[in-house]
Parts: C-alpha cells; sequence; structure tokens
C-alpha cells in the first residue's frame, strides 16, 4: 500500500498525458506560451476568478503575491504556525514579520477569535491557510480585515476547490495561493505553482515579477525574478484538471466512509467540518492518543501515514530570532502531537480502505 498512488493515477490517463507531452516536445516551446496561458485561463475559472498567473511553486505564489501587494521591510503578516513552512517563508523573504497565530482545535485552521489581538500598525495581511483541505472561517476573517484595510492572501495551497459557502476559495479578496506540487489534489510532475485573483492590477505586477520585471527583453520596470511555469508541466496539469472534480468526489467518498467507521472511537476525533463548508481532502487527518504508538503500529503492518506537522513553526530553530516560546499558542503544539493523515487518494481500493480501519480499530481494542 502507498500513502498516495501516483503510478496508478498515470496509467488511468496515460494515452492523455503522454499525448500532451508529445505535442509540447513537437511544438518545442517550453516556457510560458500557450500551453501555460491555457491553463491560467482554466485553473482562473474553476478558482471563479479573472485572472491566474502561473509560477513555478506554490512558495513562489505566496512570495509574489506579497511582493506584488507591496508588503515589505517593517510589515507584519499574521499567519498560522501549524503550516507547511512554505507560507510564513514568504513573509520572511519579502522582509516582512511573521506574527503567528493559533488555530481552532476542531479544523487545525486559523482562529478568527485570535485575530483582532494580534493587529498592531504594522499589520498589512492575513494568510489564512485552508489546511488539509478545508476552508478557513472566512466571513469573520473578512470583516475583521476591512475594519482594519487589510488584505487576505489565501494560501489553497491544500485546497483547490473548496468551498465556503459557496463562495470558491481563492475569490474571496486579495487573491488565492495555489501548488501543483505532486502530491496535491491537482498535481504536476515537478513543481508549479499560481495565483489567481480577480485584481487586474496584481495580477500585472505578478506577470512582471516572475519574469525579472520585464514585458520586453532586455527592457526591465522593476527588480523580478525568475519563476515561469514551463509548458510540459502546464500540459500534464491541464489533462489532469478535467479529472479534478471526479477526483474530488472520490476524496470526500473515501473520506465520509472513514468517518462513519472511526467516529466511534473514543481515543480518534475524525475531521470535522460545518455542513456549509466544501471540504476537498487533500488530506485525511484524524487526532489520536498514543498517535506515535498507532503510526509505528500501522508501519508495522504496511500501512503508510504521515505526520503534518510534528514541530510547530513557531518553535522552530528558523524562528527562534522572533521569541516565541512553548505553551505560547497551546491548540496549535497539541495538535502536532496528536494529528495522523491516512491514505485519502482517489485509487484507493475499498479493501484498502477497509484495512486501514480494521488495524486502527484493533490497535485501540488491544
Amino acid at each position: 500500500m502507498k500513502f498516495l498512488d501516483l503510478k496508478t493515477q498515470y496509467k488511468s490517463i496515460k494515452k492523455e498525458i503522454d499525448q500532451a507531452i508529445k505535442n509540447v516536445l513537437n511544438n518545442c516551446h517550453f516556457i510560458l506560451g500557450p500551453e501555460v496561458e491555457k491553463l491560467e485561463k482554466n485553473v482562473a475559472k474553476y478558482c471563479g476568478t479573472k485572472y491566474g498567473i502561473a509560477l513555478n511553486s506554490g512558495t513562489d505564489a505566496l512570495f509574489l503575491s506579497l511582493k506584488g501587494l507591496g508588503i515589505g521591510p517593517g510589515d507584519e503578516v499574521i499567519v498560522p504556525s501549524f503550516t507547511f513552512i512554505a507560507t510564513p517563508e514568504a513573509i520572511v523573504n519579502v522582509g516582512a514579520k511573521p506574527i503567528f497565530i493559533d488555530i481552532e482545535s476542531k479544523t487545525f485552521n486559523i482562529n478568527p477569535e485570535l485575530v483582532e489581538g494580534l493587529i498592531t500598525k504594522r499589520t498589512k495581511a492575513i494568510i489564512p491557510v485552508h489546511l488539509f483541505g478545508q476552508p478557513a472561517e472566512m466571513d469573520k476573517i473578512m470583516k475583521i480585515a476591512k475594519k482594519y484595510k487589510l488584505k487576505v492572501i489565501e494560501d489553497a495551497a491544500q485546497a483547490i476547490g473548496a468551498k465556503y459557502k459557496n463562495k470558491k476559495i481563492c475569490s474571496i479578496d486579495a487573491c488565492g495561493c495555489l501548488s501543483f506540487f505532486p502530491s496535491k489534489n491537482l498535481g504536476g510532475y515537478g513543481d508549479g505553482g499560481m495565483v489567481v485573483t480577480n485584481n487586474k492590477n496584481l495580477a500585472k505586477k505578478i506577470i512582471l515579477l516572475r519574469a525579472h520585471g520585464t514585458t520586453k527583453k532586455y527592457h526591465y520596470q522593476i527588480i523580478g525574478t525568475s519563476s515561469r511555469l514551463d509548458a510540459l508541466q502546464s500540459a500534464v496539469l491541464s489533462v489532469k484538471l478535467k479529472y479534478l472534480k471526479k477526483w474530488t468526489k472520490i476524496r470526500q467518498k473515501n473520506a465520509d466512509y472513514y468517518t462513519k467507521q472511526l467516529k466511534n472511537i473514543k481515543k480518534i476525533i475524525v475531521p470535522m467540518f460545518p455542513c456549509s463548508m466544501f471540504h476537498v481532502f487533500n488530506q485525511y487527518t484524524i487526532r489520536a492518543k498514543n498517535r506515535n504508538q498507532l503510526q509505528k503500529y500501522l508501519k508495522q503492518n504496511n500501512i503508510p501515514t504521515q505526520i503534518y506537522y510534528p514541530c510547530p513553526l513557531h518553535l522552530q530553530p528558523a524562528f527562534k530570532y522572533l521569541g516565541y516560546k512553548k505553551g505560547d499558542l497551546p491548540e496549535t503544539e497539541k495538535a502536532c502531537k496528536e494529528v495522523l493523515s491516512i491514505p485519502i487518494y482517489p485509487e484507493l481500493k475499498k479493501s484498502e480502505q477497509d484495512y486501514i480501519i480494521k488495524k486502527i480499530k484493533e490497535f485501540y481494542d488491544k
């Protein structure tokens, strides 16, 4: 059994993928160009936005969003500690300061009740992370953002296609940031990312930034970088995008089955989300008592699992200079000790799910 079976997925769409790659090789247009423009248009439409700017990673999507919005040295950005390092890393790399915030215990997402208490004169933005495919509580976040005139950048690296009260995430405020890393619901065969937005000026700025600050060869308007998604990745992603809704439905079906089978185990808390949320389940993450022992037991029975995330970012050596101490973000620190993600991918067989469920029950019945 695998935690994610990309080989099986590839075999199911092999002819289309191979033909798409062959077309790019025959055309020999490898950087930007028609394939990239096609993907940008279709992903933006999928996310309910007017513009999509394809980049070389989800990390750069965050970095260039911040840079495009003019956030830099002296500014502060509120961000959860319970996320992948790319989110606060992008803040640091534009010269700003990440202000870590605790999470809600049930959803693992940013706790909006704590946001207002962290706002200072230097605060310029909030980055809610739609973790594991679950939308953050955007109405409350947007109310605070409007009150203090803050930008909201949605980190949707794990949540393409998710909805908050019938609003597509990534379309709610300044922009949304996507990752096409292979493990994502829409994953390429290498790195990739995109910013989607309804803001025309921001879109233009990021287009400049991704190509060394130029729209005319050897004439530079601003200092930018090199962050262009290549045509081969775009061709692969365009094929896979056609299947994304189908794959999402299967992920949700798998999640529903897990929940029904595991919810009565007293030492486990299954994922919780309001019915108004459209959760796309990049991961199915439980809270488990004796998490490490459970993980070890599952491994002994050839069941792969992952821990997202074992150590909170505010306590990592990279952020020691910010001065956070153990106990500062209690819900985040607790989650890091309890979370465990089990296989959820669309190609997962029912017999494999049943085996996973059986072994989890077996562990707690001992």
